[in-house]
């Protein structure tokens, strides 16, 4: 049975990690044009892997992204190290002024990876999880108009946003664990997640339900690999993603994309099909799918991991998303 919600988003991921810039933009638009209503940007400094070998800067894509198509966006951002919290919310409201109600910020603890280049303190996941509290309350009370001076895990001196969007973004929580759902359910607008199988999902939703979300939007990245055929689309998520699989505690700790990399060394082509959902049946893609909107989520974001980006759109735009859309 479909979900019948007129707010019902299917949205294209731009993987900066990935690709060029320019070769994203391009992805975008044909995106667009083939129907996804939607579009989510990642947001790192380093690849996840040497064979991804690509990390465009996010923030200035976003602009020319926005601007060559009428589709909301959103991206997922760690404010408190690699980015000061003042910064991110004049970022954001920005883009929300030019582009008014399409675009929202999903905000999370980041990675080691990414952050490690400023040379500061990696600090242990509960404190990263404080510090992240604090950003998004500057965040927040800068689009309100406050004049904000604060001193705790991070350092803000007198900073008042000048230029302010009309309706300010939402703010979604990033959470990969069941216990990092319950907490944003407390202070977020919102969840983005990514995608699992369906009892492991539901958990997610359970548990942001029960720390204050009950009612909000609930987003999904949907990691998936399609080609025209499956021993295609097995190997394609091997090549691209097997540095991506390992529990959130790795990813979150490891320094370089080469010791992700080496990490993965023992990856099986098979073993990906647990976190990767790997078929060249789109009719299969739209059985999970729907499974996700039966739980809730109201936009799914695809990412199809292995470089076929063309044929998955147009595919896809065909066969999958005007169906679920309906």
């Amino acid at each position: 049975m479909k979900q019948q919600d007129s707010t019902l988003r299917i949205g294209y991921h731009a993987s900066h990690e990935q690709f060029k810039p320019s070769e994203l933009l391009r992805f975008v638009q044909q995106a667009e044009q083939a129907g996804f209503n939607a579009a989510m940007s990642s947001d790192h400094f380093a690849p996840w892997s040497l064979d991804q070998g690509e990390s465009g800067f996010a923030w200035s894509w976003l602009g020319a992204a926005m601007q060559a198509t009428k589709l909301p966006f959103g991206i997922v951002n760690a404010p408190g190290q690699r980015y000061h919290p003042a910064i991110i919310a004049q970022a954001a409201a920005t883009l929300a002024e030019m582009f008014p109600e399409r675009f929202w910020v999903a905000m999370g603890s980041g990675q080691y990876i990414n952050e490690q280049i400023t040379g500061e303190h990696w600090p242990v996941k509960q404190d990263r999880n404080d510090r992240l509290k604090e950003c998004v309350d500057i965040i927040r009370a800068l689009w309100n108009g406050e004049t904000v001076t604060h001193h705790g895990l991070v350092t803000v001196e007198e900073a008042k946003l000048w230029t302010r969007a009309k309706v300010a973004p939402k703010i979604i929580g990033a959470a990969i664990t069941e216990e990092t759902a319950e907490w944003v359910g407390s202070w977020a607008d919102g969840l983005i997640t990514v995608s699992k199988p369906p009892k492991e999902l539901k958990k997610m939703v359970d548990a942001f339900h029960k720390g204050g979300g009950e009612g909000k939007p609930m987003y999904l990245k949907v990691q998936l690999s399609y080609d025209k055929d499956k021993k295609k689309a097995l190997q394609g998520a091997h090549e691209q993603w097997r540095s991506n699989i390992f529990p959130s505690a790795v990813l979150s700790d490891l320094r370089t994309a080469k010791q992700l990399e080496q990490a993965a060394m023992f990856v099986r082509e098979e073993d990906l099909r647990e976190h990767v959902r790997i078929s060249s049946d789109p009719n299969q893609h739209m059985e999970w799918l729907q499974q996700d909107l039966d739980l809730g989520f109201s936009q799914l974001i695809l990412h199809n991991v292995n470089l076929e980006q063309e044929r998955f759109i147009e595919v896809f735009g065909d066969k999958v998303v005007p169906q679920l859309l309906g």
